[in-house]
């Protein structure tokens, strides 16, 4: 299997940067091939401007989606980027990695969302119609292949659990899973989180890296988040609201969107 790994964490000799080197072993030692996009020592640029688009003229309003459509199409887009959108294309399952800050990603990370899913590529595609509106939500280029979040924490599991005053951990990261991975067309495997990273001692370490391996040696078995596929048959189109009748009894928010078992 081919495995990407994207990283996002500026200082290499981190627990992060430990727990890369303890995924990549683990990961070769199973026979898989393995790439990793160290964000910042490319020094990646994560702000999308004129410079991605040469061809608009500086006098030119510059419309993101269209210009990168075009570029895509014509081949065009910058060498940083198609050299990761063919990492993706090479890879069999992505793995994402960073620290969660202010709820989210890295800003570097989030920079590398924004222009290597280009309009064509990642997002855009498919027929629009009464009966579909394009292949996104579980369809489009990335579909076949596999996804997962590991993500490290200084919060403890409690501040992440149900009742946790940070939101349920797979709420604060629906809006990477589902509309990051799933929306391209992953199957989107339950992340990896690593809580209280911040006090963790040797032993402590080496539990996090056991457990961190024992999913990584399930990439290819484990099932993946059951989302709702858009044009499935769930959702209305082109209002893509989920028809009644589909949620369980006073179920709202982001739970809707994933399918019972």
């Amino acid at each position: 299997m081919n495995v990407l790994i994207v990283f996002a964490h500026p200082e290499r000799h981190s627990l992060n940067g430990a727990l890369l080197d303890v995924a990549v072993r683990d990961l070769e030692a199973q026979g898989h091939k393995v790439q990793v996009s160290d964000l910042y020592r490319l020094q990646w640029k994560p702000a999308v401007d004129r410079s991605d688009f040469p061809d608009v003229g500086q006098g030119d309003r510059l419309k993101v989606a269209s210009a990168s459509a075009r570029d895509f199409t014509a081949g065009n887009l910058t060498e940083d980027v198609k050299a990761e959108q063919e990492k993706l294309l090479w890879a069999d399952t992505v793995i994402f990695q960073f620290p969660l800050w202010w709820f989210s990603m890295p800003a570097i990370l989030k920079g590398w969302i924004d222009r290597v899913y280009a309009c064509g590529f990642a997002y855009g595609v498919g027929e629009h119609n009464d009966k579909r509106w394009g292949d996104r939500y579980g369809e489009g280029k990335m579909a076949g292949k596999r996804a997962m979040l590991v993500v490290t924490t200084g919060g403890w599991p409690e501040h992440y659990s149900a009742r946790g005053i940070n939101g349920p951990i797979d709420d604060v990261l629906f809006h990477i899973t589902h509309g990051m991975l799933f929306y391209p067309g992953f199957a989107v495997l339950p992340s990896f989180v690593a809580y209280r990273v911040d006090r963790l001692n040797e032993a402590q370490f080496a539990d996090v890296s056991a457990q961190l391996c024992s999913r990584l040696r399930e990439l290819e078995t484990a099932s993946p988040i059951a989302y709702r596929n858009q044009n499935g048959g769930d959702y209305q189109i082109p209002s893509m609201e989920l028809l009644e009748g589909l949620e369980k009894s006073g179920e709202t928010g982001f739970s809707l969107h994933v399918a019972a078992p």
